[in-house]
């Protein structure tokens, strides 16, 4: 796991109404082996997931405030974000019967993320969601984390990715 990064900065790029596509391909090329990229943006750039991630790169992204985002994206295996697993005592790992179960296999991203976000934020807290999803949700993990949620899940015999989510923090106002 590296903790190095490479930071780029491209808002100002942005506020001069440029585009910084090349900038960033530029950087990463420059990367080290293992290393990641630290994006700062003036918008949560989703098509460059897409673009990042078909060369091997994961993406977790935050607001940092004043509409700004931070993006770090890693080389897939350098930095995984490792799912928590909470254990107490009614399925196998102790929790309640979901109370809210989604189906989301069939959307296009990122429409799975965002309706298990949507959906876990209605909850009460302790209460918990299961969302049935294309594929194990790297993305989703650093939300949840960042969100103060817990969650285990595992990839079904029929390639889906079954995640189960109780809800942490204050009540939904």
């Amino acid at each position: 796991m590296s903790a190095s990064y490479l930071d780029l900065d491209v808002r100002p790029i942005l506020r001069d109404g440029s585009e910084p596509f090349s900038a960033i391909m530029e950087a990463v090329g420059a990367l080290a082996p293992g290393q990641s990229l630290r994006l700062l943006a003036t918008f949560k750039p989703l098509p460059l997931f897409q673009v990042l991630g078909a060369r091997g790169f994961e993406a977790a992204a935050r607001e940092i405030g004043g509409g700004d985002w931070e993006v770090i994206f890693t080389p897939v295996g350098a930095a995984a974000p490792e799912p928590e697993a909470v254990a107490t005592a009614d399925d196998p790992r102790g929790w309640p019967r979901p109370d809210v179960e989604l189906d989301n296999r069939d959307l296009d991203p990122p429409e799975p993320m965002t309706r298990t976000l949507e959906g876990i934020e209605a909850l009460a807290p302790g209460q918990t969601l299961a969302a049935l999803l294309p594929r194990e949700p790297l993305f989703l993990f650093n939300e949840l984390r960042a969100r103060g949620h817990s969650w285990h899940g595992s990839t079904e015999p029929e390639g889906h990715y079954r995640i189960v989510i109780r809800r942490g923090g204050q009540a939904p106002s």
